[in-house]
This record gives structure tokens, C-alpha cells and sequence, in this order.
């Protein structure tokens, strides 16, 4: 089943200025199958979200999200880099 992904696009916009990164980044390496992982997130704050795992630049990034089943949808919460993931995905940070 092909989702529509989505983001706020003030989110978006802050996350270009803070982090050089952004939610069309993490579209296109979702829709590549360059994901690294897609987990159930951590936090039992966020039970309803997941969490893509992603390499962009050089650097494991963090996404979390939820999932519209009724409108068929992602929403991208929002964007960060994650040393504890860099520390999983790369083995104590090395590639």
C-alpha cells in the first residue's frame, strides 16, 4: 500500500535554516528504499509514532512520524540526528 507523505511546511522551512536538512531529503530516501530502518519509537511519550531511520550527509538522522490509516498518509513529525543510531547502524561510529 503506497502512502501520501506530508509535513508542516514552517517545520520544514526551520529545519533547512537549523539543521541544512529537510523533509523533501527524507521523502526522496524513503522513496528510493534507502531507509536504514523503520522502527516503533522509543519513547513511551509517543506509543502512536514510528521512527524512520535514515543516512543523509554522512549522519544518522532520526524520523519520527504517524500513520493515517484513513486518509492513507505519513506525517513527518520532524528531523534530528541521533548518536545513539549512528552508534547502531554504524558500530561505534565508523562505517
Amino acid at each position: 500500500m503506497a502512502f501520501t507523505i506530508k509535513f508542516n511546511e514552517e517545520k520544514n522551512q526551520l529545519l533547512k535554516a537549523t539543521r541544512d536538512i529537510s523533509f523533501e531529503d527524507v521523502i526522496y530516501y524513503i522513496k528510493e528504499g534507502k531507509a536504514l530502518d523503520d522502527l516503533t519509537h522509543p519513547s513511551k511519550k509517543h506509543p502512536h509514532q514510528r521512527l524512520y531511520v535514515i543516512e543523509i550527509k554522512e549522519y544518522i538522522y532520526a524520523v519520527p512520524y504517524v500513520i493515517d490509516l484513513e486518509k492513507n498518509e505519513i506525517f513527518l513529525k520532524t528531523i534530528y540526528p541521533s548518536r545513539v543510531l549512528i552508534k547502531h547502524y554504524r558500530k561505534g561510529g565508523g562505517k
